[in-house]
Order: C-alpha cells, then structure tokens, then sequence
C-alpha cells in the first residue's frame, strides 16, 4: 500500500511553515490512513472525480493525496496546516471539534461509510472483554485516542461504570493495522488481541487461532459511521468551490461503489496496490454488514458519551452541529 506522496508528519508540518499555511482555492491536500474504510477516497482519486468536478465550478483542482497511519498525526498536520482535509473516526474528529470549537472551527465533511470492526484476539482464553488480563496487549492504530480506543471505552464505561472507562487503555499499545494483523496472524509476541479494521480483520480471522471478541456495531447498536474526512472552517469558507468539487465528488464516488461493487473492489486492489485476492476484496465490499455512504450512521452516540465522561468539553445538541452545512441534507444521525 504505497501513494505517491507519502507524508512524513515532521516533513509536512515544517512544509506548512513555510508555504504559510492553508492552500488557496484550486488547490487540496488529503489524508487517508489504511483499509478498505477509505475505498471511496480510492475511487475518488482512480477516478479523478476532484478534478473532474473542479472544472464544472471552473477551478483546476491540483490534488495531493497523502497517507498516515493514527488520528493523532491527523489531527496534528491538520492544525499545524501540513494539510487541508483529514480522515480519522467519528471520535479523533469530535475531539478536534471540541478543541477547536471558536477557534479553528473543525468540522466534519462527510462520512466514509458504515462498517463493523472487531475486537480480535489469539489468546484462546479471550472470550468476552472481561477475559482480558494485564498480560494482554491490545493493538489499536492510536491508543486512548482513536476510534477504536473510545469505542472499547464505550464498552469499558457500560460493564465497569463510567469512571472505569480507560480501564483497557493501558495494555492497548499504538500499532498501525497492517503490522498489527502480522503480528496477530503470528503469534508468539506480545500483541495478544487487536482492534482491527477491515480488510484486516477478515484476513486475520481466516487464521483458525484469531478468533472475534466483539464487533463495534455490538457496542454502537447497529450499523455505524467508522471513518470521517473533516477540515477547518477557514478551509472550508476560503475554498468554497474546492470544498463543493471535493464533496460533489465523495457523493459520486459513493455512487459508484454501490453500482459497480466488483469493479470497486478491483479499485482498491490497484489504488492501494494490495496484495489481497480479488474475490477476497469483493466479498468485503459486499458485506452486508458494509454500507458506502458520505450520510453519518450512529455518530452523535459518540458525541452523547463521551461528553458524559467528560472527554469532551462541549456539549453537542446533534450530530449537524459537527457537520459542515453540505452535509446535512441527508439522514444522518
């Protein structure tokens, strides 16, 4: 999985000093981290479809895609201005909103869709999340902070009360997904459990000694938002008609996915440059369990909780208070 321009955060946020700051209209930066979770960002970029909806606003649009492992780095090269559009959880933005909240005003643009993430482990005696002991390390992209962390804390807070909610947070060690599904798949280290992601999960799942602890949508209730693209105001105010392509072209990309989910997988595959199987990507996206759509599912639970323990400052009184306005024609939640 290699992009062009992989960003190297020291490299990016002394770039932002010194180009002085944002991008002007007709330019983007983007980041995605890895998995399947991004496919419509992979189809936007195959496709062209920024640029191709720039020239319907008039703008020539010059693309840099980038990638990051962990919503900490996201959200760091996002305020240090590195970079004009991040991705992360529905939890790593809604921290970033908080804290930004009347200043750099971060909002989310659009979700990437609904889809589960499991809670894996290869430690036989792992059955329930109360199975876990201090010998255990839980692999999470990044720790205490990231969607994965927030939602066990979600779980934490439910079986142990809400003051015992970061219970987990000191065996769940930073590992970026790929390395940690290896290191799952091959047992023998420290990393005992990994809350992974897909395509991640499925492919450490086909290994008989990896089995599932719990799904996120267990935690959630349903079917939930996994991934966010959000941004600053100022972007997005500055930009208008760069900030209309990139979303114009995020709905389109969704489209296309939902209407063509073989040739979706083979765009990943060729994007991401993955190794995996094209029947293995295919039956992925056509997870029933998987929905593309930039429409938010479930998100607001996360604002809800975690401002009850106190992670979050500002109260939200729904999930449009978040979302940039383009976003809140559809039946989000």
């Amino acid at each position: 999985m290699v992009f062009a321009n992989k960003l190297s955060l020291a490299c990016g946020l002394a770039a932002a000093v010194l180009a002085g700051g944002a991008s002007a209209e007709g330019k983007i930066s983007i980041a995605q981290q890895f998995g399947i979770g991004y496919l419509i960002l992979d189809v936007v970029r195959d496709q062209q479809l920024i640029e191709k909806h720039g020239k319907e606003q008039g703008v020539d649009i010059e693309v840099d895609w980038n990638s990051i492992s962990g919503a900490t780095a996201m959200n760091e090269a996002l305020l240090a201005g590195a970079l004009d559009v991040v991705s992360a959880g529905v939890p790593p933005m809604l921290t970033v909103w908080d804290r930004t909240k009347g200043r750099q005003n971060v909002k989310a643009i659009a979700s990437l869709g609904s889809m589960p993430n499991y809670l894996l482990s290869n430690n036989p005696d792992v059955k329930t999340l109360k199975d876990f002991t201090d010998k255990d390390r839980i692999a999470v992209p990044a720790a205490g902070v990231g969607f994965q962390s927030r939602t066990l804390q979600l779980e934490t807070a439910k079986l142990y009360g809400d003051k015992e909610f970061k219970k987990f947070d000191n065996i769940s060690v930073s590992i970026p997904h790929p390395d940690a599904t290896s290191a799952l798949i091959a047992g023998g280290s420290e990393i005992s459990a990994h809350f992974s992601s897909p395509p991640f999960q499925y492919q450490a799942l086909e290994n008989p000694k990896v089995h599932k602890v719990l799904s996120s949508y267990d935690i959630l209730g349903g079917p939930a938002t996994f991934n966010v693209l959000y941004t600053t105001q100022k972007f997005h105010d500055d930009n208008p008609k760069t900030y209309k392509a990139f979303y114009d072209a995020l709905v389109e990309a969704a489209q296309i996915v939902k209407a063509d989910k073989v040739a979706a997988a083979k765009t990943y595959i060729r994007v991401e440059k993955s190794t995996l199987s094209e029947a293995f990507v295919e039956k992925i996206v056509k997870d029933p369990e998987i929905d593309f759509t930039v429409v938010p599912q479930r998100t607001f639970i996360y604002a809800e909780r975690l401002h009850e323990l106190g992670v979050l400052k500002n109260k939200a009184q729904s999930w449009k208070d978040y979302f940039f306005e383009e976003a809140h024609g559809g039946e989000g939640s």
